[in-house]
């Protein structure tokens, strides 16, 4: 019922689901635990989040939470678009500092698994747009963290420019990946 496949960081994994379309719309499974653990996802995901941004050019992140509180995230688009961007924060990995991104939208029955060890964030790319995401750990703010978004160092092509995004004052004044400390060991 789902299909499973790595990115250019291998641990972020672009899930598919299956659509059952008939004259009255469709049906999908979003998540069931043992088909998820069938392909390697054996996350045990306790809460689920929701936002919706209003406008076109809203950014999200690049968010994270330091362990004990780490989370790993699967993230959807319920309703609208947006640029989904994962960066690797695993000092030890091959891929520290690197980042992947990948549209997610309501048409595409895709969901994208954001490990522990990543700060992820999210670009909207249409009004209205509803994105949920569960998460393995609940929120602390204690153990909240994040990388400034549009950080040259990160070379992320977003889709809207730092003068035009929407953005919330704690996000704008997020640090950048080089003023980051170790976070992830």
């Amino acid at each position: 019922m789902l299909e499973v496949r790595s990115l250019a960081i291998p641990d972020v994994k672009v899930v598919r689901l299956k659509r059952l379309s008939d004259t009255r719309g469709y049906f999908c499974e979003t998540f069931r635990r043992s088909a998820f653990a069938e392909n390697g996802i054996s996350q045990d995901f306790i809460q689920d989040n929701q936002s919706c941004s209003e406008r076109v050019g809203t950014v999200r992140g690049l968010h994270f939470q330091r362990p004990p509180f780490a989370q790993a995230k699967l993230v959807r688009v319920l309703r609208g678009a947006i640029l989904d961007v994962v960066l690797d924060l695993r000092r030890r990995s091959p891929t520290f500092g690197k980042h992947v991104s990948v549209k997610l939208d309501s048409e595409s029955d895709e969901q994208l698994l954001v490990p522990k060890g990543f700060a992820h964030g999210f670009c909207t790319l249409e009004p209205q747009t509803t994105v949920l995401y569960k998460v393995d750990e609940v929120y602390s703010p204690e153990h909240d963290g994040g990388v400034y978004w549009a950080d040259p160092e990160l070379a992320i092509e977003w889709p809207v420019k730092a003068a035009e995004a929407q953005l919330s004052p704690k996000d704008r004044a997020l640090p950048t990946f080089g003023q980051l400390a170790s976070v992830f060991e």
